[in-house]
């Protein structure tokens, strides 16, 4: 029997709308909107200084269900690692997780979470890739040496990866050794989305139906990146 799950990415901009005001509350709405068990953020720690979370994740426990998968080579007050943060939602057994260093001239990173659902093993891997194209490339084939050294899982891959391209020419084309081609929504500037920067990638098994941006009124307002969505079936 196959095991289906609700994914998302998002890029929620520290909090600050397409309105340049912060508001919290709201990304904390926008999340509840989309209903998933997986949801991969980006920029959820302030950048510099502490590099404080900005999420109130007791709420988010309490009124999404979603749990945050804990990074120890994190700041003591960060959420995540270089702003990266997983949620899953309670029931999701959380194994390791592994914070990622990225290449590239400003500082950029991922996580990569073992987990397990239904007794199967899923690893999902949250990602923000750089403005620099070589650095996207540079970035792209980390992820895969970290891949190549371990065990052979199903793997999801969500994240801003700021990269519009497909075909050999992208810097993104070294992914397809191992994720399987999928639909990209266009997800950037969020009150008018032209660019699909925000991806969401599965390989070497498993199957992803109703890719989509999440455009909801609140979700335009919210961030200047729209939430991507899909729905993960694990054969």
């Amino acid at each position: 029997m196959s095991v289906s799950l609700r994914v998302a990415s998002w890029n929620i901009h520290k909090g600050v709308g397409s309105d340049r005001r912060r508001d919290l509350e709201r990304t904390a709405r926008v999340i509840a909107e989309l209903g998933a068990d997986l949801v991969c953020l980006q920029e959820a720690d302030r950048r510099f200084g502490d590099r404080a979370g900005l999420l109130d994740l007791d709420a988010l426990r309490s009124d999404c269900g979603l749990v945050a998968v804990p990074v120890d080579a994190s700041g003591p007050m960060s959420h995540g690692w270089h702003g990266n943060l997983i949620l899953v939602r309670e029931g999701i057994e959380m194994r390791h997780v592994r914070p990622l260093s990225l290449p590239g001239l400003e500082p950029r990173g991922a996580l990569v979470a073992e987990l397990r659902t239904a007794g199967r093993p899923l690893r999902v891997i949250g990602a923000h890739f750089g403005l620099l194209p070589r650095s996207r490339r540079a970035q792209a084939r980390t992820i895969l040496d970290r891949i190549d050294e371990m065990e052979p899982h199903p793997t999801l891959l969500m994240g801003d990866l700021n990269e519009w391209r497909t075909g050999p020419s992208s810097p993104l084309a070294p992914f397809l050794r191992h994720f399987r081609p999928s639909h990209a929504p266009r997800s950037f500037p969020a009150p008018l989305p032209v660019l699909p920067l925000d991806r969401v990638m599965v390989g070497p098994v498993g199957e992803l139906h109703d890719i989509a941006a999440h455009a909801s009124a609140l979700a335009r307002k919210a961030s200047d990146h729209l939430p991507v969505t899909a729905r993960l079936v694990l054969p």
